[in-house]
């Protein structure tokens, strides 16, 4: 069944939006690909066109969602129909790595040629590319660093505690 167009929309234009959604940390980046064909299939598909794609890393979240603390972002932005979003956040929905998602309307009645793509084909490659957590990083790079021993402990004097007694002081 086909949606009717509003008759709020000027015609021959479309609604800009955002969708970030937040994919399980654990991810593999081919997972990451998957769902964002998965995407990219639906918005374009339903006649949408992609303006940014936009992978933001793995990132602490602000609660624990879905029994989880950290999340893989991934941010879109695209001209489309109200119906394009109802269909992508169904599929969003029904995704097990997804464990959060939200669209944003930014603008409306947008004319598809005057907003630039900033799209070409290292975009996706890009996109389903997750860097390492700046935490995770931290803490392998600690746990690699050589750790201090008792010994060394033992070579450290601090000033004014030398094996040698002071002198007293005359008055």
């Amino acid at each position: 069944m086909a949606r009717l167009e509003s008759l709020r929309d000027a015609p021959g234009t479309a609604r800009e939006y955002e969708t970030v959604y937040i994919l399980r940390p654990n991810t593999a980046n081919d997972g990451v690909a998957e769902v964002n064909t998965k995407v990219k299939g639906i918005i374009e598909g339903l006649g949408g066109k992609i303006l940014k794609v936009d992978n933001w890393g793995k990132r602490r979240l602000a609660y624990e969602v879905s029994k989880e603390r950290k999340g893989i972002y991934l941010y879109w932005r695209y001209l489309a129909s109200p119906g394009v979003v109802e269909e992508a956040e169904r599929n969003l929905r029904m995704l097990d790595l997804v464990i959060r998602y939200m669209t944003v309307k930014v603008d409306e009645n947008v004319v598809a040629d005057a907003r630039p793509t900033e799209i070409d084909e290292t975009t996706y490659e890009r996109a389903a590319a997750t860097a390492a957590d700046e935490e995770d990083m931290f803490l392998s790079r600690g746990a690699e660093e050589p750790t201090s021993s008792d010994d060394d402990e033992d070579d450290f004097v601090a000033p004014g505690f030398e094996d040698e007694p002071a002198e007293p002081k005359e008055n």
